[in-house]
């Protein structure tokens, strides 16, 4: 419903609006996300933790996390997004070594603009060459375009053709449905491939899927998976809510307003970008208004009234009728003495 009214009113705009080059950000800070990360992991779980963050197609927040002390340590991570036979792959690429971080991301950000299969094995083969660094899959099945399970098998085939054998670990994604991951589970024994969590992260809960291990450092949990083909999976509880309610609170967590945030990430609109009509740098949708449209707060007020906890009742109540633990077959769910890591995204997703 939002979708068509800002269509319509794209039509009278003096700005051309490009729907699929605007993207929106998560409403947490990187430092915010990050503390969400380790709070869950050393104050629900009682363990430490090791929190490797990514962000779409940059490595702008692991760089800001390293230059504070206390998350020094933190992995250069990123979600790549890969252009590939008509449609997207995304990659998790974890821990790039600090001295070439940076061009690393210049060489994957001139593959994402200007695609080429061969120059494809080449950076993934250049990825696979450090050993510190891991490389999952992220949800094999799942499209920017929403068709989830229905993705083209000959473009998800071909790719893993190619590119399988620099891939270290496929992805159980948290914000994933049952059905999808116990498919990726299936498709990860068919390529030979361990299974990692991802969160997936777009709001403010922290991820229902993490990673135990016994291993004190991220590198040797790229070992782990690497060379000894070892992972353990934990679902965390958030994991067993219905898809639909999940995603409901994810959209509330976007669209709602925090005034205690810093500058810039306060409101809704200073979270949603679009590239500048003249050409300049991506503004805030807030940067080309005084408040936002009243047509647009009303349908977001309607929206709201999920929050109502009545309303949320009725939604546990609808949703959960009939429904069956919500945890993939291929995935153990205990929890052992070990430390955990979280793969994290905190993403910068396209509006589509």
């Amino acid at each position: 419903m939002l979708h068509a009214a800002l269509e319509k009113q794209c039509l009278r705009s003096r700005i051309p609006v490009d729907f699929s080059r605007a993207y929106w950000t998560p409403p947490l800070t990187p430092k915010l996300a990050y503390e969400t990360e380790r709070n869950q992991i050393e104050n629900t779980l009682g363990l430490k933790s090791l929190v490797s963050l990514t962000d779409h197609d940059n490595i702008e927040a692991p760089l800001w996390l390293r230059a504070v002390r206390e998350t020094a340590r933190t992995p250069i991570s990123l979600e790549w997004s890969v252009p590939f036979a008509g449609t997207i792959f995304h990659l998790g690429v974890h821990n790039l070594p600090s001295g070439q971080a940076q061009s690393i991301m210049d060489d994957l950000a001139a593959y994402t603009r200007n695609p080429d299969d061969r120059r494809l094995c080449e950076l993934l083969a250049r990825l696979d060459a450090f050993q510190d660094v891991l490389v999952v899959f992220n949800h094999p099945l799942w499209t920017q375009t929403c068709v989830g399970v229905q993705r083209d098998g000959q473009a998800l085939e071909r790719f893993l053709s190619c590119a399988v054998q620099f891939l270290h670990a496929f992805e159980i994604n948290a914000t994933r449905s049952t059905k999808e991951n116990n498919r990726v589970g299936k498709l990860a024994e068919q390529w030979q491939r361990p299974l990692v969590s991802g969160g997936d992260r777009h709001g403010c809960a922290a991820s229902g899927a993490l990673n135990l291990t016994c291993a004190e450092t991220f590198c040797e949990f790229v070992s782990e998976i690497r060379q000894e083909q070892r992972s353990h999976v934990l679902l965390m509880p958030q994991y067993t809510e219905p898809v639909t309610i999940r995603t409901t609170r994810t959209l509330l967590d976007v669209i709602r307003n925090y005034p205690e945030y810093p500058i810039g990430s306060r409101r809704w609109d200073d979270r949603i970008f679009h590239p500048d009509a003249n050409g300049g740098p991506d503004r805030p949708i807030s940067s080309l208004w005084k408040a936002p449209p009243a047509y647009v707060e009303q349908i977001l007020s309607g929206v709201r009234l999920l929050e109502n906890a009545t309303v949320q009742r009725a939604m546990q109540r609808v949703f959960r009728r009939g429904a069956v633990p919500d945890f993939p077959r291929e995935i153990a769910a205990e929890v052992i003495p070990a430390e955990v890591v979280s793969t994290e995204a905190v993403s910068s997703e396209a509006l589509t």
